[in-house]
């Protein structure tokens, strides 16, 4: 039996912005999310969408990191055009530093997928991954995404386009 990482999901808050905010001026989370302007403009983005699900990930009761996930349709005309339509855009970022963070970025990954699935008629669930992240790959990979291509992020660079489709 599998050592399982036990996180749990619940609703961003307006008081989480702050915490929010700090959290993005790490370093190691702005290698994965772009630069924190940036990554607090997606994340205000998502917030202020009615449709998006914006979760903050705790562990034992402590806010550790955050997660979201939002139809691919709030993207910019830059997207990938090969995303099947109902395609939903995951991501997500833990404040830890390198404790644990493939099973634990998987265990939030499985969570925010599952309730997608759950909640929303989406075919798949995408994200962007930097090919200079390989732990985030492997979290991605270990919650049933699979490699589609690399992607040229405006952001982030050279990046694998990840998918997971819809359990059947």
């Amino acid at each position: 039996m599998r050592n399982e990482v036990a996180v749990r999901l619940r609703p961003a808050l307006p008081e989480d912005r702050f915490r929010i905010r700090r959290w993005l001026a790490d370093p190691g989370i702005a290698a994965s999310w772009g630069n924190a302007a940036s990554a607090e403009a997606e994340i205000s983005l998502a917030l202020a969408s009615e449709t998006a699900l914006c979760r903050i990930v705790d562990r034992d009761r402590t806010p550790i990191g955050y997660a979201h996930a939002l139809e691919i349709g709030l993207w910019s005309e830059e997207r990938p055009c090969d995303l099947p339509a109902g395609t939903w855009h995951i991501g997500y970022f833990l404040a830890l530093g390198d404790f644990c963070h493939v099973r634990m970025g998987a265990a939030v990954l499985a969570l925010l997928s599952a309730e997608v699935f759950a909640t929303t008629l989406a075919l798949a669930c995408s994200s962007v991954v930097s090919v200079k992240s390989e732990t985030a790959a492997r979290a991605y990979e270990r919650a049933g995404f699979r490699w589609r291509r690399i992607w040229n992020d405006r952001l982030l660079g050279p990046s694998w386009l990840m998918l997971r489709e819809r359990p059947a």
